[in-house]
C-alpha cells in the first residue's frame, strides 16, 4: 500500500480529486485530498495573511499528524510551489515528488519567477480595490475552456469549487536549501492539449521522468482514469 497526497492548485479546492481518488483506493493505496487553507470548506479562513508558507503549513501538518511516511506527494499547477517547500521541510518523509502541469521552481523562487505570467495577477491584484484578492482565471474561448475544461456539466461543477487566492501565495518563495530534498525521485505529467498563450513549461532535466497527457489543464477533472494509471505506476 501507497500514501498519495494530492494538493490542487491555485483557486480549486480538494474536491477537484473527487475523480481520481476512488482509482486510487480501489488500488489498494491511502490518499488524502485536503483542501488548502482559504478554499473549500476553508475558504471562510482566506485572508491577505494567506500565503505559499500558510499552505506549505497545511500539508506538512497533515503529513506529521498522520504520521505519513514515503508518500507520493502531487501538485497540481501552483501546488508545485507548495509540494517544493514541503518536500524541502520534511524530505525523510516524502518518497515521490509529481510536478502534475505544475510549476517547478529554484530555490528563493516566487510563482512569478516559476510562471512569468503569474506577474501580471499580482499586478491586478496590488492594484485592486481590497489590494491582494485574486480571482479565478476566466473561462477562454474554445478549445481551451475553464482552466482545460470544455464541456459544460464539468465547467458547471468546476465553478463550484473556485475562491478567489491571496496573492501572497504567489508573492511568497520556495526554500529548497536542504540538500536532502535533492535526492528524492520526481515525475513531471504535462497536460499537452491546447495550452494557453504565456504559459511556459521549464525542460525537464534527464535524470527526471515527464509524461504527457493530451487533454487541457485540470486533468483530474477531464481524464482522471489516465491520470490515476500515471500515479499508480509510481505507488
Amino acid at each position: 500500500m501507497s500514501t498519495y497526497l494530492l494538493v490542487h492548485g491555485a483557486w480549486h479546492s480538494g474536491e477537484c480529486w473527487k475523480r481520481v481518488v476512488p482509482r486510487l483506493t480501489a488500488a489498494g493505496h491511502r490518499v488524502f485530498a485536503p483542501s488548502l487553507t482559504g478554499h473549500g470548506e476553508k475558504a471562510h479562513l482566506l485572508g491577505p495573511e494567506v500565503g505559499l508558507d500558510t499552505h506549505v503549513d497545511d500539508v506538512v501538518g497533515l503529513i506529521t499528524d498522520e504520521a505519513l511516511t514515503d508518500v507520493v506527494l502531487v501538485g497540481h499547477s501552483y501546488a508545485g510551489l507548495v509540494v517544493s517547500s514541503v518536500a524541502n521541510q520534511v524530505p525523510d518523509r516524502v518518497g515521490h515528488l509529481v510536478y502534475l502541469d505544475a510549476m517547478v521552481p529554484e530555490h528563493g523562487e516566487s510563482a512569478a519567477d516559476a510562471q512569468p505570467v503569474s506577474q501580471v495577477l499580482i499586478d491586478r491584484a496590488l492594484a485592486s480595490g481590497s489590494g491582494w484578492r485574486v480571482p479565478p482565471l476566466p473561462e477562454l474561448p474554445p478549445p481551451h475552456g475553464l482552466f482545460g475544461v470544455t464541456d459544460p456539466a464539468d465547467v458547471a461543477w468546476l465553478r463550484t469549487m473556485l475562491t478567489d487566492e491571496s496573492v501572497r501565495c504567489l508573492q511568497q518563495p520556495v526554500r529548497l536549501d536542504n540538500p536532502a530534498v535533492h535526492t528524492i525521485p520526481r515525475t513531471h505529467i504535462h497536460c499537452v492539449a491546447d495550452v494557453p498563450e504565456g504559459i511556459v513549461r521549464r525542460p525537464v532535466p534527464a535524470t527526471e521522468q515527464a509524461w504527457r497527457l493530451p487533454t487541457g489543464h485540470d486533468c483530474m477533472i477531464t481524464m482522471p482514469a489516465e491520470l490515476a494509471e500515471l500515479l499508480l505506476k509510481l505507488g
